[in-house]
């Protein structure tokens, strides 16, 4: 059978249907990271700043793993345009007050002082939940390194409307329960964007290269690009690749989340959170009167398995995100493979967005059967070889246990998705369908690509890549500068800096339990 019968068919029945309208209402979201550095390029030791609020309740500025590493989240909004605006606003915030300090504008980080002391782990304020965040970070850093904590990336959060899928399910005959329905389509599409994930880092990463202090003492067969950084020759994105986070290094034989259905899917986490892991354990949980992580299990909580898709369900406070998809289902997906696009001073650009949305559309219409072990381990060595050599022209990638060019498949992908990106257009060419012909010319072109336009900027300036990275951090850092914050968003922020700092006493205050016997209680959860 043709790969794309059904594919073609679900389309068609888009198509005739009034179905095609209701795409126009998806909601997205970003989460977008970056580092505060100081003017000596080394990671920012100074806390986060008061004037944005607490990173504890924010629900728009918050940190990742490091106190320097700011997290700039939007919330869910219909329309590129209105999701890049509030992006915008929140940068053009955040530097009016970051001082004499850069955000910096890659995803792989600035000169690392050897030492863990100089990757400060994040800080919520002394309540149980702050504690708890902290000692997930230290966790972390035991486990894998804190240099590994400090890449970022931007992260892409995608819903159809809820008028969509009564509609959809009609169209698919589904006779179930339409929260089923809903959760088992979007894992179905989780495991179409695994099978041809591969496409993002090649067409968007933006990571070739890095300081040689990330790598520091480790084994590597990076090239040297000059005296102060390491680079692949046809690199799309180091972050995701094997000097990245990755759980394969956890236990003995890694750990691998089944996506067979959202069963199946929390099943895995659960055993994951539950099961002693040797090498943890070596560790020590609390050691004195410090913990050191949360627990010696192969993963301390669900968000320490590193995927580069996520169902997401928004969990209530300090409700288990594994409890809340098991009570609600899954809500929307979480694309993690995005690089920061240091070209874009957002770090993510509408064009990319507009890809994204006919990439979704594409991965829920494909069939998608489960996937094996076989094909597990394919969409592993994809990946990994697209982020290592994406450029490569020779590069061969495996589909159904054959060998197949990148380049021919990306261009069979694209070809294919065409009437879903006019579809999400509205039914003619539109920018998705915009968007899709300038990813088919980086095909053709692999120069035009994040990554090799950054190792040509590199080259012809004479740069490291960390004079390259600074060079274009000053540069969207004095274009934030010059611009005025629109009187909403300013009046906004200052309100939730006040509210979230509010929020957090009150959950200080309120804190009825030791440490112990709040971790005792949040790890029962729905048990």
């Amino acid at each position: 059978m043709d790969l794309y019968t059904s594919y073609n068919k679900r389309l068609n029945g888009l198509t005739r249907t009034l179905l095609g309208s209701c795409l126009q209402d998806s909601l997205i979201g970003l989460e977008k990271e970056g580092l505060r550095v100081s003017p000596a390029g080394t990671i920012a030791v100074t806390p986060h700043p008061t004037a944005f609020g607490s990173a504890l309740t924010h629900p728009y500025l918050t940190t990742d793993f490091s106190e320097a590493l700011l997290e700039a989240i939007t919330p869910p909004l219909q329309g590129k345009q209105a999701v890049l605006a509030f992006l915008h606003s929140l940068h053009v915030f955040v530097h009016r007050h970051l001082g004499d300090e850069l955000l910096w504008a890659t995803s792989m980080p600035c000169i690392l002082v050897e030492g863990m002391g100089h990757i400060p782990l994040a800080r919520y304020g002394s309540s149980n939940a702050a504690r708890m965040m902290t000692v997930y970070r230290r966790g972390l850093g035991n486990r894998y390194g804190r240099r590994m904590q400090v890449i970022a990336g931007v992260h892409y959060n995608f819903s159809f409307s809820d008028a969509f899928w009564p509609l959809y399910r009609e169209l698919e005959g589904y006779k179930g329960e339409p929260g089923d329905f809903r959760s088992e389509a979007y894992m179905a599409s989780i495991r179409n964007l695994q099978r041809f994930g591969w496409l993002i880092p090649y067409l968007f990463g933006a990571s070739p290269a890095a300081c040689k202090t990330f790598v520091q003492d480790r084994d590597t067969d990076l090239e040297e690009f000059d005296r102060s950084t390491y680079y692949y020759p046809y690199a799309t994105s180091l972050r995701m690749g094997d000097i990245g986070y990755q759980n394969l290094k956890t236990c003995d034989a890694g750990m691998k989340a089944n996506y067979d259905s959202l069963d199946a899917y929390i099943r895995s986490l659960t055993w994951a959170i539950r099961t002693p892991c040797p090498n943890y354990e070596a560790i020590g949980v609390k050691v004195g009167e410090r913990y050191e992580q949360l627990n010696a299990n192969v993963l301390q909580i669900e968000n320490e398995y590193y995927s580069s898709v996520r169902p997401k369900q928004p969990p209530h406070w300090m409700e288990k995100p594994s409890l809340a998809l098991r009570r609600r289902g899954v809500r929307y997906l979480e694309l993690r493979s995005l690089d920061v696009n240091a070209f874009h001073p957002l770090g993510v650009a509408e064009e990319q967005l507009h890809f994204l949305d006919t990439f979704m559309l594409f991965c829920l219409l494909m069939e998608s059967p489960r996937i094996g072990t076989h094909e597990r381990k394919a969409i592993d060595k994809n990946l990994l070889s697209a982020a290592h050599r994406g450029r490569d022209p020779a590069l061969e990638l495996e589909r159904n246990g054959n060998s197949i060019r990148l380049r021919r498949w990306a261009e069979e992908l694209l070809n294919a998705m065409l009437p879903a990106a006019e579809l999400m257009d509205g039914g003619s060419s539109g920018p998705c369908a915009e968007s899709l012909r300038r990813q088919q010319e980086k095909i053709r072109d692999p120069g035009l690509t994040p990554s090799a336009r950054m190792l040509a900027e590199m080259r012809a300036n004479a740069e490291s890549f960390f004079d390259f990275a600074r060079r274009i951090s000053e540069r969207h850092r004095d274009r934030f500068r010059s611009l005025t914050l629109d009187t909403e968003y300013a009046a906004l922020f200052e309100r939730l800096n006040r509210e979230s700092r509010q929020r957090q006493r009150e959950v200080e205050e309120t804190d009825d339990l030791g440490f112990d016997a709040f971790l005792e209680r949040y790890f029962a959860q729905g048990e």
